[in-house]
């Protein structure tokens, strides 16, 4: 979105290396003062992309906590620094400091499980839990991918690799495989918690929008007296069958007055994947949004007609 995008009510007009707005006087100073930040931004890191931009007009606090400023979560391997980078994924962090059980809900991009599984090594390494439980429904997206050979965990390798890939960034091979063996990180399907108790652990519910209603009740009553509990999902991306209600709609309209239990809720301006993947959600979103639209007014055509007979 061009800079002026965001400001509508002011005239912006580019001359050279000078900019003149007309407008009201508030708003021009908020531009002013965003405008500063955002020179800022680019003298210190040399860069400035749309996504900084935006993140800068849209919060309050400038470009200190943009990049250095952030938390440090876990140190990665090859000593990368793994942080929060965009403000609903600081707020992400935020909510797990002061809530035991979180859930972050959003566009894919928005780095839900990036920053959930950063969050869980970070517990793990400070020894605040002993092990770290993922678990996500084994739904296929849109495909049959029929029977799948070998244990449990080769059976379920093809649906957690979302959550791999982020352990992989933050713990060494070696001892991941270590971690896997031992049991200190587990992988289990989310119909295999029924019974059980989780205590001094992180658990990550992945693709929570899969869950059914019953599932959903059956996980988050498995909750031991000092756990962890972030529940990541897509709201645009279920696979369920048509007819049958997602668990995390459900636990997000029963549970957003629960004092203890954080909601966060990402959008398109936490993407940080490719620019393209910002582009093809806003695309996406316009097209559902279009449809809705033509099948309410062909509705609304046919109840005209029935009445009419």
């Amino acid at each position: 979105m061009a800079l002026k995008g965001f400001f509508p009510k002011l005239k912006l007009v580019s001359r050279g290396n000078s900019i003149t707005i007309v407008g009201d006087e508030e708003i021009m100073d908020l531009f002013e003062k965003k405008f500063q930040q955002i020179l800022a931004y680019f003298h210190k890191f040399n860069q400035i992309t749309e996504n900084a931009i935006e993140q800068i007009i849209l919060e309050d606090q400038g470009p200190k906590e943009m990049d250095n400023g952030a938390e440090i979560l876990v140190h990665g391997n090859s000593g990368v620094k793994i942080k929060a980078k965009t403000v609903n994924q600081r707020k992400l962090v935020k909510s797990v400091n002061e809530n035991d059980m979180v859930f972050a809900v959003g566009p894919a991009g928005t780095g839900k499980t990036y920053t959930a599984v950063a969050l869980a090594v970070r517990a793990l390494k400070a020894k605040e839990v002993k092990r770290i439980i993922l678990t996500r429904p084994a739904v296929e997206a849109g495909e049959n991918l029929g029977f799948l050979p070998g244990d449990m965990k080769e059976k379920l390798d093809p649906y957690m690799m979302p959550l791999y890939d982020a352990l992989r960034d933050m713990i060494p091979p070696e001892k991941l495989v270590d971690m896997f063996e031992f049991g200190i990180i587990e992988i289990a399907p989310l119909a295999f918690m029924r019974g059980r108790t989780l205590d001094n652990a992180f658990v990550i519910l992945d693709e929570a929008q899969n869950s059914t209603v019953m599932q959903m009740k059956m996980f988050l009553t498995r909750m031991g007296q000092t756990a962890n509990f972030i529940i990541t999902g897509d709201m645009s991306q279920v696979d369920l069958p048509r007819q049958q209600k997602s668990g995390l709609t459900y636990a997000l309209d029963a549970l957003q007055d629960v004092k203890g239990i954080g909601i966060i809720r990402m959008n398109q301006s936490d993407v940080i994947r490719h620019p393209l993947v910002k582009k093809i959600i806003d695309a996406f979103e316009k097209a559902e949004n279009e449809d809705a639209k033509k099948q309410e007014e062909h509705r609304n055509e046919k109840r005209n007609l029935d009445s009419k007979k």
